[in-house]
Formats: C-alpha cells, structure tokens, sequence
C-alpha cells in the first residue's frame, strides 16, 4: 500500500476521490490562469532523471516559468530537482498529488515511456497543460487515448521531439517541400553505436529503500526488481518501451515523415533481434524496418554494434540527396547529372550551436502555446502518427513479416495476432479511462 493511501482507503476508492477533486479543480485552474504576457507559467515534473532533470533545467531556465512542484519515485532524482528549482519546488512522491497541487498551469512529463498515457490523460483532465517526452505512447491504442483527452479537456499537449521546433530542421524540411532535390520517394533513417558487449547480466535483488519500485512499475506487469529495470535501461525491456526504434525512431521518423507529408503507412515489413549485446535486454540490436508508403518508402535501421553514422536521416530525390541531423544540414547533388543546369547544388548548412539549441525552442514554443491556445509544434496528434510508425515497426518485427495498416480505423485489416499488439492489459488500478 502506498504512503498517500489513508487509513483504511483503497488505492481505487483514492483514485475516484482524487479524479473527482482534480476535475473539479479543472475549472477554478482556468480563472486561474496566465492573467498576462508578463506573467510566469507555474510549472511540475513528474520524473526527474535522466531526461526529467535535462527539461526540468531548461524549462525553469526560462525568465517566464516559475517551478512548483516535483515528483518521482527515486529520492535522490527528486532531491536534485528540488536543488535545481532552488527550494521553490515542493516535493511529491505520488504523481496523483502533484497533480493536486495548485497553482499550476502545467506539468513536464519525463517519466519511462509506459507510464505516459495514464500520467498525461490525468494531467488534462486536471486542468493542466502538458509537455510529455517521446515516444508519445507505449501502444497505438494509448496515442489514440492521449489524444481524445487533449481535445476533450483543451489542453496544450506538446510531445518531446524537439527536433520539430529546430530552425535548421525547420529549413531542411521546407527545401524539401520546396523541391529543392526534386520529388523524393525514398527516406533512409537510423541509428548506429557500438554497444558492445551490452549493458550487463545482474541478478534480480531487492529494490533500494529509496526507490519505490513498485511505483515505478505502475500499470506494467509485476516483475522482480532487477538493475537493469529502472533508469535510463528500461528501454531495452518491452514492459516499458520499444528499443531504438521508438528512442531514436521517434526523433527520426517523425522528421521523416514531416518532409514528406504523410501521416500512416500502408505496409510494414522488419526483422531484427538482439543478436550481438549479451544482457538482460529484450529489444533489437540489430533492426531493419522497411514502410511503404502512397509517395515511395520509408527505410528504419538500427545497429548497436560496429556503429560510425550515429544518428542519420536522409532523403533522397531526384534531383538530390538532403541529411540532417542535429548538428546541421548538406545537400549533395546528383553525381551522373552534374552538367544539367536543373540539378541541385552541394551545400551545407551547420549553425552554430543548433544541437544545444533544440530544447530551448522546443519548450519556448511550448510556452508560447500554452499562452496563445494554439496547437504546439509537436502536438500530440503529431506525436501520436509517429509513435505509431514506431509500433508497427516493431510489431512487424516481433511477428518476422509484413502487416497492413488501415490508418482511418487504426486498425491491422483482418490480422487478429497482430491486432492485438495495439494494446495491452495494465495491471489495477491503472486504466486509460477519460
């Protein structure tokens, strides 16, 4: 039982309780709101690692924000975001409280990927803006969810792609949709490291006195505590994430699919395992994803040994060939028509400090968003068709061949095995109810 239950409550009766007071608090939270430009957005986190503790600093970095509250699950996390907030955050270890906490105009979610969707549809219908990282969702069904309660509730939900709020990426993506390389019909994305041998093989053991594991795990399948089963690794586990290709592949991807402008494969085929790493890991080292798509195909790789490109993305025209990354962008031109006048020309584009850039933009749009009321860069309907090229990729995988996609009813045409990849049980009390 948890710390925050009372004395002979249930966790569901507290649940109930809680949705109940958070709803209503909904209301009194949008008098409460920004009041004018001047004004500081009151914000929470709930997750405070890794990634948490990197958004948490740019955001409250900002002259407009003003931090209020924290949460996670891991003291000595939670510890270094009140230190970074400089005692201005008050502490929480339940998430449900923190989304009690008011005022607050909006929450950072950085939590691992299996607890997105019940923290962000709970933080909407508290009344709470939110900003919750990538990859969006652990299943299609919990993007379709997310998304219903960002409309419900009108909530500013921006997904944590910050490469969409890049201005370089802004600019290579417009050369494309411009025909600077002609009509493109063939996308190359990936990711390479070198891995090897992997992360370990520790035994299972007892979680630390400062790590409520049990929390942790939520509505995932109750597993004993192993190492490798908590921070920043969870995503090498199919409990609470995709591997690569919904880390890096949801940067990637969704990039890819703004340069060619579509929302949802027709096919996807993949193979892959996790050939190479010896650990305790689940998710490919080794991957291979192919999309098609009305306008061509898209091609997703992943290799965690040997690797030298790192992160890559790549279109490929008719005319010629654009990469971006996070450093910057080049165009090469066609090396066998390199006379004809129509062909483009080699050049390249790398600002200084861009890659450091990207999560000031991204969460500056954010804000700018939750002022204005307008859709964010990367909203969560965006964030969702990205995701869900992520999970066909690796549903395709994990089943070794080709299923179909029926975007307007998310749904796999006539293919119950793989329909039921979509969604997964989550363990009680945790639902995805709006």
């Amino acid at each position: 039982m948890l710390e925050a239950l009372g004395s002979g409550e249930s966790e569901a009766t507290t649940m109930n309780r809680r949705n109940l007071l958070t709803v209503a608090a909904a209301t009194a939270a949008s008098y409460k709101r920004i009041q004018g430009a001047n004004d500081r957005l009151s914000l929470g986190i709930i997750g405070t690692g890794n990634r948490g503790g990197q958004i948490w600093e740019q955001a409250i970095a900002m002259e407009d924000a003003q931090p209020v509250a924290a949460c996670d699950v891991y003291e000595p996390h939670l510890e270094k975001a009140l230190s970074t907030a400089g005692g201005q955050a008050k502490a929480y270890r339940d998430f449900r409280d923190l989304l009690e906490h008011r005022p607050m105009d909006a929450v950072l979610i950085a939590t691992p990927d299996h607890w997105h969707a019940i923290q962000t549809i709970m933080a909407c219908r508290s009344g709470l803006d939110v900003y919750v990282e990538k990859p969006l969702s652990l299943t299609v069904e919990e993007g379709r969810k997310m998304t219903e309660a960002a409309r419900r509730y009108d909530r500013v939900v921006q997904t944590g792609s910050q490469q969409r709020s890049g201005p370089h990426y802004i600019e290579a993506v417009q050369l494309v949709h411009d025909g600077e390389i002609g009509a493109v019909h063939h996308v190359e994305a990936g990711m390479e490291r070198n891995s090897m041998p992997g992360f370990g093989t520790p035994g299972d053991t007892d979680p630390p006195a400062d790590f409520n594991y049990d929390m942790w795990l939520g509505p995932a399948t109750a597993r004993a505590h192993n190492p490798l089963r908590g921070h920043y690794h969870f995503r090498w586990f199919w409990d609470y994430s995709g591997g690569q290709m919904t880390n890096w592949g949801a940067h990637n991807i969704d990039i890819a699919r703004w340069g060619l402008g579509v929302e949802a494969p027709n096919v996807v085929s993949g193979c892959g395992g996790r050939y190479a790493i010896r650990d305790n890991g689940e998710t490919p080292d080794v991957q291979e994803v192919l999309y098609e798509l009305d306008s061509g195909v898209l091609k997703w790789s992943v290799r965690e040994l040997n690797g030298t490109r790192g992160s890559y993305l790549v279109f490929h025209g008719t005319k010629g060939d654009l990469e971006v990354t996070r450093r910057g962008y080049s165009i090469r031109g066609q090396q066998w028509q390199r006379n004809d006048p129509l062909m483009t020309e080699n050049r390249e584009s790398f600002p200084e400090g861009a890659q450091r850039s990207l999560n000031a933009h991204h969460m500056r749009n954010f804000f700018d968003c939750v002022r204005s009321r307008k859709r964010p860069n990367a909203d969560v309907e965006i964030g969702h068709r990205t995701a869900v090229f992520c999970h066909l990729g690796n549903i395709a995988t994990r089943l070794t061949r080709s299923i179909q996609w029926d975007a307007a009813t998310e749904s796999i045409p006539s293919d119950d095995d793989a329909n039921g990849w979509l969604s997964k049980p989550n363990r009680d009390p945790w639902t995805l109810d709006l």
